[in-house]
C-alpha cells in the first residue's frame, strides 16, 4: 500500500480541515518530550532505544533509520518521508493514520504537538 495516497485519503475522509496554525516554543517542546524519552532520543549520537533514534528526523523516509530493526510492518512498507506536518497530523490521529504501528502515542493537544515539533527541529545536521 502507497502510504503517501493513503495519507491524502486519510484527510480527506476523515475531514480534516485547515486549522489556525499554532506556534511551537523548542522550551516547552523539551518538556513535552519527556514521555517519549521512554522510547526515543532526538540527540545525535545517543542511537536507538525502544524505538529509532528521532535525529535528523524530518525529511527522512519512514521506517527506514539506519541500524534499527524493530519497526511496524506499517512503517517499513510506509511510503513518505516525515514533514512536521505529517507527524503532528500522525500523534493527533495515532490509529487512523497507521493503525497497524506498534508506536505508543500519548494524548496530545495541538499545542503540546507544536511544541513537540519545534524541539525535534532541533536536532539535525
Amino acid at each position: 500500500m502507497h502510504y503517501r495516497l493513503a495519507v491524502v485519503a486519510l484527510i480527506l475522509c476523515t475531514g480534516a480541515t485547515a486549522q489556525e496554525p499554532v506556534q511551537g516554543d523548542a522550551g516547552r517542546g523539551r518538556l513535552a518530550f519527556a514521555p517519549c524519552r521512554t522510547c526515543h532520543y532526538p540527540e545525535q549520537g545517543y542511537g536507538h532505544h525502544n524505538g529509532p533514534s528521532l535525529w535528523d528526523l524530518f525529511g527522512r523516509r519512514a521506517g527506514s533509520a539506519e541500524g534499527y530493526a524493530h519497526y511496524s510492518d506499517a512503517l517499513k512498507a510506509a511510503d513518505f518521508a516525515w514533514t512536521p506536518e505529517l507527524l503532528d497530523f500522525w500523534l493527533a490521529n495515532p490509529r487512523r493514520f497507521l493503525p497497524d504501528s506498534s508506536m505508543v502515542v500519548f494524548e496530545t493537544t495541538p499545542q503540546q504537538r507544536a511544541d513537540l515539533i519545534e524541539y525535534l527541529k532541533q536536532f539535525r545536521e
